[in-house]
């Protein structure tokens, strides 16, 4: 484990339909009804993602009242994300733009597929016991060696506890950070305390049985 959280391309849709800028509204509504979808992304001749079109595209628009084309009737420019983007991110993204799904899009603005807010959901489904396991292998142990047996790790819906003693002070905050990167972490409880003897050495911390050093 790096401490890298998901990002886009781990759990966006590769398999997308889209438009053409010359596709009419029949041939629109029909691909919306056919493939279950409320909005399409609208591609020009080289696959680079123009626009959108949605439902609310398709209703009449004073402004858009002679719109017969996808070109025509779509919102640019898109609201995009690109495939490396954290899922933290990409949710920010969707919110600012008040839309449900983003294209995906490489750097030359090329369609890879699409991210939707179900997409973003499904990581947070994934079972207790498999985060904890995650957790203890992949933080506990690593960050904190022999010192880390008796530290433990409990999930409940997704909330992880961290509890137990360690003389490894100045690491507490370095694993609450890395256990929220874990897939389907929803939050950290950390009930990480000081044990009594020797602490680790480090010039920003105080002695806990003194004054700070200068």
């Amino acid at each position: 484990m790096n401490g890298s959280p998901l990002v886009v391309s781990d759990v966006m849709t590769h398999r997308v339909v889209a438009l053409r800028t010359g596709a009419g509204f029949k041939d629109i509504a029909r691909t919306m009804r056919e493939w279950g979808v409320s909005a399409l992304p609208v591609l020009d001749d080289a696959g680079r993602v123009v626009g959108v079109v949605s439902e609310a595209d398709l209703l009449p628009n004073v402004h858009k009242e002679d719109a017969v084309t996808a070109g025509e009737l779509m919102s640019a420019p898109a609201v995009t994300v690109a495939p490396g983007v954290a899922l933290a991110r990409a949710a920010r993204i969707m919110a600012r733009g008040r839309v449900k799904r983003l294209p995906v899009v490489d750097r030359e603005g090329r369609l890879k597929g699409i991210v939707s807010r179900s997409d973003l959901l499904k990581v947070f489904l994934r079972d207790d016991a498999d985060i904890a396991g995650e957790v203890r292998r992949e933080v506990v142990a690593r960050l904190f060696g022999t010192d880390a047996e008796p530290l433990g790790v409990e999930v409940r819906d997704g909330v992880v506890t961290l509890t137990g003693r360690t003389h490894l002070t100045a690491l507490i905050p370095l694993a609450t950070h890395l256990t929220r990167t874990v897939p389907g972490v929803v939050a950290v409880r950390c009930e990480l305390t000081v044990a009594p003897g020797p602490l680790d050495l480090d010039a920003d911390l105080p002695d806990a049985h003194g004054p700070a050093l200068a």
